[in-house]
């Protein structure tokens, strides 16, 4: 029996794929077992200590194992230091208009719109009503409703990576980050700002999800704007403020935080 499973294994990657899984899960049990039987002992305690409070009933739980063993939040990561970073220059610098093209609107955008009112630009709609947000609905590769040197304060956070690889419903095209990238440079008037991050590493395509750059590769892009500052999340999802982009070694997937002008 077992030469023959042996042999299966041998014959069929199939087979392997699923042993492989199987025991991927193994190492996971015991821990799903301590919280299963932490969770059934918090439910009889709170059924006895229930009184006049909201009752324990089976059809209404909702089974949480894992939670217990978290921390209290994750104060770390592209997106939240970038976020963080790039709301507290908008800030500091108070331009007339900002414009946003595709970062998060529930990370980001949400950050600006506590102190002021953002134009945000994306190739997919959206339905809003959120007090100080504006939309345009727009290709950003071309971004042909917006006049030449044009915009005192642009960003696009985590965003023009996913250009061009079809996973927002863009079409496809290969060099749509370029051509995004030309376009803000076209689009920034003299002495404006240009806040921009992307993913930073081994330079690579992983279709359909990004692209991750080279980090000395995005100023090469931009090569008609001077480089203010240059910050960046690294692979253990700290903040390394204020450094060159020649002197990132040794990283696989971080976060390269740009500020350009004109």
């Amino acid at each position: 029996m077992l030469s023959n499973l042996r042999k299966k294994l041998l014959e069929y990657p199939f087979y392997r794929r699923i042993l492989v899984r199987i025991i991927s899960w193994m190492k996971f049990f015991p821990l799903y077992i301590k919280s299963l039987i932490k969770f059934v002992s918090d439910a009889f305690k709170y059924k006895k200590y229930q009184k006049n409070n909201l009752p324990l009933k089976i059809r209404n739980l909702h089974v949480c194992l894992y939670d217990f063993l978290d921390q209290a939040g994750k104060a770390k990561g592209h997106y939240f230091h970038q976020d963080i970073l790039v709301a507290r220059k908008i800030y500091e610098r108070n331009p007339e208009n900002h414009y946003d093209i595709g970062s998060r609107i529930d990370g980001f955008i949400g950050h600006l719109l506590v102190f002021r009112k953002v134009i945000v630009v994306d190739i997919r709609r959206l339905e809003s009503e959120v007090n100080n947000l504006s939309f345009i609905q727009d290709d950003a590769t071309t971004l042909i409703q917006i006049p030449d040197h044009s915009i005192d304060s642009v960003s696009a956070l985590h965003s023009v990576e996913h250009f061009g690889l079809g996973r927002y419903g863009d079409k496809i095209d290969p060099s749509a980050d370029i051509q995004a990238m030309q376009t803000l440079t076209r689009i920034l008037k003299p002495g404006g700002r240009l806040y921009f991050s992307v993913p930073i590493g081994r330079s690579r395509m992983e279709f359909n999800a990004h692209r991750i750059y080279d980090p000395v590769f995005i100023p090469e892009v931009f090569n008609k704007l001077t480089l203010i500052s240059f910050s960046y999340v690294n692979d253990n999802g700290d903040l390394i403020e204020n450094c060159n982009p020649s002197e990132v070694k040794n990283i696989n997937y971080g976060c390269g935080i740009y500020e350009f002008t004109r």
